[in-house]
């Protein structure tokens, strides 16, 4: 495609989202009020309505902006497109609410802000997808192609070039290979053309129309070759991609990013796309505000309950290991006797669980209030302090003191801290204290390596019958220290 085609393209990306997030604005509220299509049209026109929506224009804007979707999508499968348009109105949507809150502007009622949410990801999405299926069946017709020059004649390079060959709809033609001749290059001319060698490289690419190098080079052999490579393709202002090659992560994601104008690729174990993640801590710090808020009677009346039965402070304080190995002070309410960390000592040897971690049934140091919270769960209310600061989140591996912690002897265990740590998890809704340390972990691995929003709101809900079971639990004099047992069918995959 012509540079001035691609640019307006990317412009009329950019008007139509705007356009798509007005006509959900309106639809929103016509569809929440009783008023008539004409009536909201008129009264969303107003000019005092103006600076508002200018603002909201430009917070649209540069959310999709940021999470990438003005770059080239060639390359992005359907589904990541939809994926990624769904967190840009997602976070989009989360902003307006936030910015009507600050601002004192009404919403109508709940059913405005999911309606737009919904109107503008199913039409974004539609529209986006409708602009790549016309793209792809002209590319596939031989249009808007861009002829791909591979360097090496290696099984990597071989595959890339099969790969595009086998998708035409991504618009790439192979005008052949770079390499010089080896016993067994041969074989290459089969899939292709060896068009030129190091040494000819720059003169080919000065006589042919070519839009992109891929350097499929091995990395370990091959750094001198490929910093001339891509020294002559900047001269003649041609793209350049290098396959990965020196190393083959199995877990991290990789991204390319720019550390004061040098380009750095970066693997990340445990973490997720930036839109996810404020997603994921908009709704940690709005439900956790929320229930601090709803729940404080409730507070009062456990902390009179712990101070009227036993000596000593409501409030159990313990520094656990957190996101990245940091520290932190945990809060809890304290369900055991004041100087139970020194008493730890004298009862290890009765410890239950394999690993690092102590459990037992009945433990001695639980006082009687502290049974009945442990059982319902109660005791963990004051997390929420801790997820509202930005120490926890609602869901994810449970924080472990310090102790345990030091004694991991398993590497890949440490993964868990690539996380920061929950109220509740798959090991809380697939057994609790019933599981052992092994499984345990593996769960923390499983959620870690399956993670998705949808995941944390399913282990939020299956969180609520383990609470309920442990409320009636209570009320029939069943409680102990233990946690209640869950059964093994709730292990999920997401």
């Amino acid at each position: 495609m012509i540079p001035t085609h691609r640019h307006l393209l990317h412009e009329s990306f950019k008007l139509v989202d705007l356009l798509i997030m007005s006509v959900a604005l309106v639809a929103a509220y016509w569809l929440s009020t009783a008023n008539s299509l004409a009536t909201v049209i008129a009264e969303q026109a107003r000019l005092e309505n103006v600076p508002l929506l200018v603002v909201l224009w430009i917070a649209w804007h540069l959310v999709f902006y940021r999470l990438g979707l003005y770059g080239s999508r060639r390359l992005v499968t359907r589904h990541r497109e939809a994926l990624d348009v769904f967190w840009a109105t997602t976070l989009g949507s989360l902003l307006i609410s936030s910015a009507a809150s600050i601002l004192n502007i009404p919403l109508r009622n709940p059913e405005f802000l999911l309606t737009f949410w919904t109107l503008s990801s199913l039409l974004t999405v539609i529209g986006r997808l409708s602009v790549r299926f016309i793209l792809e069946r002209a590319r596939v017709r031989g249009r808007n192609l861009r002829n791909v020059l591979v360097v090496g004649t290696n099984s990597r390079a071989l595959y890339f070039a099969d790969m595009l060959r086998g998708n035409p709809e991504l618009g790439y033609e192979i005008l052949g290979f770079v390499d010089d001749e080896w016993e067994g290059s041969d074989a290459v001319l089969r899939r292709g053309e060896l068009v030129a060698s190091f040494d000819n490289l720059s003169q080919y690419l000065s006589d042919h129309v070519v839009d992109e190098v891929v350097v499929a080079l091995p990395f370990s052999k091959s750094y001198e070759q490929s910093s001339r490579i891509l020294s002559i393709c900047e001269v003649q202002g041609i793209t350049v991609r290098f396959l990965w090659q020196f190393a083959e992560p199995k877990l991290a994601e990789a991204k390319i990013e720019s550390f004061h104008n040098m380009p750095v690729l970066t693997l990340e174990s445990g973490t997720t796309g930036q839109g996810q993640q404020l997603i994921k801590r908009l709704f940690d710090v709005c439900v956790s505000a929320v229930l601090l808020i709803a729940l404080a009677p409730l507070f009062l009346m456990t902390a009179l309950a712990i101070k009227l039965t036993s000596k000593g402070p409501v409030f159990f304080v313990q520094e656990r290991v957190g996101f990245r190995k940091r520290t932190f002070s945990l809060f809890k309410f304290r369900t055991m006797v004041p100087d139970a960390e020194q008493k730890l000592a004298e009862i290890e040897h009765l410890n239950e669980v394999s690993g690092p971690v102590f459990k037992i049934k009945n433990d001695p140091r639980v006082t009687r209030i502290g049974a009945f919270l442990r059982q319902t769960s109660v005791d963990e209310l004051p997390q929420l302090w801790n997820v509202f600061k930005g120490d926890m989140s609602l869901v994810g591996p449970r924080p472990l003191p310090i102790r345990d912690f030091k004694g991991f002897e398993d590497d890949q265990h440490r993964r868990r801290f690539s996380v920061p740590p929950g109220l509740t998890c798959l090991w809380q809704v697939s057994g609790r204290s019933s599981i052992g340390f092994e499984q345990w972990m593996e769960l923390d691995l499983e959620y870690i390596d399956t993670w998705s929003l949808w995941l944390d709101f399913k282990l939020l809900l299956w969180t609520v019958p383990v609470v309920l079971e442990g409320l009636r639990r209570s009320g029939s004099g069943e409680f102990s220290s233990a946690s209640i047992e869950r059964p093994q069918s709730l292990r999920i995959k997401a």
